[in-house]
């Protein structure tokens, strides 16, 4: 029985971590985009504008970014890493934020054309890592030496709108990746940069399908196994490509700097011994410490400021450097949640409401008008998410719901535990704070539901990123049969009719 508050359902079905809300109303901020607030009547508001005007304009389920936050989340780790590494290293950080640090924005967390040209806007690169990431690119006028391109399985049409494109680094993934970039850039006759994606055998504290610095997954060449040292042997013998350095990324929603420290560490052994062996320099410049950076989700999550991984990191390169007595290297990093992440919410319509007896008390089951289509990640990762209510305010008392999608699947599970008021009815909105990245990448059809759209708020005023899907665009897709045509059912069925002649 919750004994919180005199009369409050009784449920057990929330988790310890769950804090029991003093005010169930209360904005937990490290969670949300700056630019949010309550207006009046409690309404949530983003950048100056009620999400009452954008549900009226553009229907729930929609992503709502607030673009001066992600603008600022971009400049900070810039900022960040520029000052740490000129501070450790007394490299000059100039007024164009050209200094000791690359910057790559990680696209795969969330991409479209005007984020593109946000990145590029604050002093950012743009990491790829797909032909249609590519594609993003181009159409927003990403510079290509601005441009990174990963993946474990290139195609070569994808290789070859990179050479075309002057990307700054294609980073190899495999030891066949390396003769066939070669041959790429000799159908352009063209020297490609590229770098070595190295596993360095960290396991990352994160969840096992987003750790990718162990051994056994498909990202990189080992240390260990030697490949990560053949792989530059190979390169360094091929005037088609100009190696400028190594790149591990050990996985994502990281929040102990230990592992970064531990994949630095390697990669620099792994450049001083290659340099030992094939020549000064021959490693090239440039460590890539990937991404990874985590984010508040909920109350158990405590994510450390770009500052301070700043410091961590360059801190350890230093010492490391001096350790082994190697000229400090040029460093790049890839950070995409850290900075799409926390910069938007989604907003949902309550639709049914159930109260379902467990047998170990009731849990609240609060369904809305979205759910694993646009947000897999609780179904994907076990992942948690919280939520508030955004149409009003409430002084009821708090319930443990489980909001849950509109799929044919029980595992649609939106936010799986989270206080909201007792009063919730058909018809309110709430509001799931954190899902900037890797929530819309990652949405689908399922059921044959539309893809929201997601619109940017800056100073009160809305703009549609990426146009919302609809049931005209999902039938575009759908061949029908024209007059007369028949499928092989039709054949089936036919073949099924008795006839005539009987049947054996």
């Amino acid at each position: 029985m919750n004994n919180h508050v005199a009369g409050a359902l009784h449920s057990d079905a929330g988790p310890v971590w769950l804090p029991y809300p003093e005010d169930v109303n209360e904005l937990m901020t490290e969670l949300w985009p700056a630019g949010i607030g309550r207006g009046d009547g409690g309404v949530l508001t983003v950048a100056g504008l009620s999400v009452a005007d954008l549900v009226a304009e553009y229907g729930t389920a929609l992503y709502v970014m607030d673009e001066s936050d992600f603008r600022s989340r971009a400049r900070r780790f810039v900022r960040a890493f520029n000052d740490a590494f000129a501070a450790e290293f007394g490299r000059p950080v100039g007024a164009d934020n050209a200094g000791a640090v690359d910057v790559y924005y990680a696209g795969k967390a969330f991409l479209c054309s005007q984020v593109a040209g946000w990145v590029i806007d604050e002093g950012l690169r743009l990491d790829t890592c797909t032909g249609g990431e590519l594609a993003v690119a181009a159409r927003a006028g990403v510079p290509g030496a601005k441009i990174g391109l990963h993946g474990n399985n290139k195609s070569d049409a994808e290789l070859r709108r990179a050479v075309q494109m002057g990307v700054g680094r294609i980073v190899i993934d495999s030891l066949d990746e390396i003769e066939r970039v070669a041959r790429t850039a000799r159908e352009f006759g063209v020297s490609v940069p590229v770098m070595v994606r190295v596993t360095v055998g960290v396991e990352a504290h994160t969840h096992e399908y987003i750790a990718t610095a162990h051994e056994d997954q498909k990202f990189g060449l080992s240390i260990t196994g030697g490949m990560a040292a053949d792989a530059v042997r190979r390169i360094t013998a091929l005037p088609e490509l100009t190696l400028l350095g190594l790149h591990s990324h050990i996985g994502s929603q990281i929040f102990d700097m230990s592992g970064f420290e531990v994949a630095a560490t390697r990669l620099l052994e792994l450049r001083a011994d290659m340099d030992a062996e094939l020549g000064d320099g021959a490693c090239g410049d440039e460590v890539d410490l990937g991404g990874g950076f985590g984010i508040a989700y909920t109350s158990q999550d405590d994510p450390q400021p770009p500052e301070l991984m700043a410091e961590t990191i360059a801190g350890v390169l230093r010492r490391t450097c001096t350790g082994l007595g190697v000229r400090p290297p040029h460093v790049s990093i890839e950070p995409g949640r850290a900075i799409a992440g926390p910069a938007m919410f989604t907003l949902y319509t309550v639709g049914t409401i159930k109260d379902v007896d467990t047998g170990q008390g009731i849990r609240r089951y609060v369904s809305v008008d979205g759910g694993m289509s646009d947000n897999a990640r609780t179904a994907l990762y076990n992942a948690d998410y919280s939520c508030t209510l955004a149409s009003r305010t409430s002084t009821a008392h708090p319930v443990v719901a489980r909001v849950v999608g509109k799929h044919c699947e029980s595992g649609d599970v939106v936010v799986r535990d989270e206080y909201l008021p007792a009063d919730l009815v058909p018809g309110d909105m709430i509001a799931v704070p954190s899902t900037g990245a890797y929530c819309r990448p990652l949405a689908s059809n399922y059921n044959h539901v539309p893809r929201p759209p997601v619109v940017a708020v800056r100073d009160g005023v809305a703009r549609v990123l990426v146009r919302g899907e609809t049931i005209d665009d999902l039938l575009a897709f759908d061949v029908p049969a024209t007059a007369g045509e028949h499928t092989p059912a039709d054949e089936q069925t036919r073949a099924d009719e008795p006839t005539g002649r009987g049947r054996l």
